[in-house]
Order: C-alpha cells, then structure tokens, then sequence
C-alpha cells in the first residue's frame, strides 16, 4: 500500500491529541500543550482544539475516526510503544479500517538501534529475544503510514496523512513535531500575518463592555475580540484583559477604535494600561536534527 501523504490545505485547523493515563491521574503533569501552542505560535499557526485521553482503547479510536479524514493537521503523542498499556498503533489502525503490518523502515531502524545497545552491552543482540521482540512490534503501523525521525534514539513515529504520531516523553515529541512542519506544511505558516493588540482595563466589568465588544467585530470583519477576566491579579488586582487580535492592518485599525470605545464608556485613562504588541516571531530550524541528533 503507498503511503498516505498529508494534504492539508492552507488554513486547516490544527489539533493535539495527548493519551494516558498518568496525565489523567495526575501522575505526570502534561507539558506538550505549550510546547505546540509556542511552536505553532512561531510559524503563524494556531492550535485550534486539544484533548486528553487515558489508555483506553475505545475513545482513542473514537477520537481518531473523528479527526481522519477532517482536513484538520493532528498530532497525537502517547501509546506508541509496545507495553500492554500502548494501544495507539491498533486503534490508528482500527479508526482507518487497515490492518498493523510491520514498516521496513521502522524495523530497520528498531534493529539498528538494538545493534548499538547491545553494543554498549545493555540490551541483548538476539533479535529473537522476547524484549526485542517486544521492541519490534513498534514497527507495527497501520497500512499506509510513513516515518517521522526521532533524533533522541532513532525509534521512529509514524504519520498517516495529516495525523501524526509520536512518542509520549517531550525530549522525543518535541523535535518530531517540529521536524513534520517544516517537512510537510512550510506553505501554511503565517508569520507576519496575525497580531495581537491588548490594554488591562482596571477595575473592567465584561457586561458593562461586552455590547462595544460586538460592536467591534461587527466593523473589523475577521478581527476578533477577547477579554480575560480576573479578580485577584498581584499587580492589577480585579481588572479585564481586552484586546484584539487578527490579520495586522485590521487589528492596528481595530485597537484605535476599542480605545476610542473605552473613553465613550467613561473608562478613565488612568485605568488603561497598555500591553506590548504581540505577533509571531519566525524561530529558527535545523534540519539535520533529526538525522544527527543521537543519545544513548
């Protein structure tokens, strides 16, 4: 069976799906929802919707058949291993309606990575031995899934059009997520495209605004507007966080008129503080990370 390539369009949401059961038990706490929200940040991307599942292997296919086939941009970290507690590869499989099959890529792989700790004397060089058998299953992918390199040990995730699976631990996750944007999805970054402006109104009631609020999206079409409430704030004390935030020339325009808007609700100046004007920076990326970045 080919591969199956991504084809997201330009715009396409993008989703993180996070699996187990130490995240939902408080076990570990999860540290890839903003990793990915920075990481996209930095692209001009946005994450659109998250969601944490424990080891269990009906919602993760459930999920899974929600998001194959949406359009959306995926990734989905966790239970790709090959302990009983690992269910993600079979429910890949489950949710596109293919069966495991072992990827000679990935086995290649796995059995390289088995030569060179056997090497080091820490695992056995048997292929046949049970955990190296165990080892191998993670070779086992759905039909039509391709590699994604992991520059920590070589034990490759896999992706299946625009879903993309990886490793649970952040060391490995991380540089694999970073390694499929830029590989597949250059075309749909942003920077330069998106801005943020905001003031701390102090003392700010959301019902007294909400109705300029409107009025605002109403006149910028594509400008949307916020507000953060918050009541005990250490240096703003009970204050609203107002801004807007969209395509740069709109929102410079759209900012002018939030604070005009402000004055004619008898906001005092004195209560409008000023935040520092966010947008996406473009970050830097090596590309060899992934094919020379090895630890033992």
């Amino acid at each position: 069976m080919s591969p199956i390539l991504p084809r997201a369009l330009p715009g396409a949401d993008v989703g993180l799906i996070v699996i187990g059961d130490e995240i939902l038990c408080g076990k570990r706490q999860d540290r890839h929802f903003g990793h990915f929200v920075e990481l996209l940040r930095a692209r001009g991307l946005r994450l659109s919707y998250s969601l944490v599942l424990g080891d269990d292997p009906l919602r993760i296919t459930q999920a899974l058949e929600r998001v194959m086939g949406t359009g959306d941009i995926v990734f989905c970290t966790g239970g790709i291993g090959a302990t009983p507690d690992d269910h993600t590869r079979t429910c890949a499989a489950r949710a596109l309606g293919v069966p495991l099959a072992p990827h000679p890529e990935a086995c290649a792989l796995i059995a390289g990575r088995i030569a060179e700790m056997a090497q080091a004397g820490k695992w056995p060089a048997d292929l046949n031995a049970e955990e190296n058998r165990r080892r191998l299953e993670m070779a086992a992918w759905p039909q039509g899934a391709h590699p994604i390199p992991n520059p920590y040990n070589r034990i490759p995730g896999f992706s299946v059009g625009d879903v993309h699976f990886l490793p649970g631990f952040p060391v490995m996750a991380w540089p694999m997520a970073e390694w499929v944007l830029e590989q597949y999805y250059r075309s749909h970054f942003a920077v330069g495209n998106w801005m943020e402006r905001s003031v701390i109104v102090r003392g700010g009631m959301e019902a007294a605004l909400a109705g300029w609020m409107d009025r605002i999206e109403r006149e910028f079409p594509g400008v949307k507007v916020f507000s953060l409430p918050s009541v005990d704030h250490p240096q703003w004390g009970h204050h609203i966080e107002l801004g807007v935030k969209g395509a740069p020339e709109a929102v410079t325009t759209a900012f002018v008129a939030m604070l005009s808007y402000l004055q004619q609700a008898g906001i005092p100046d004195e209560c409008i503080v000023h935040l520092p004007c966010t947008a996406p920076q473009s970050m830097a990326y090596d590309a060899t990370v992934c094919t020379n970045m090895v630890h033992e």
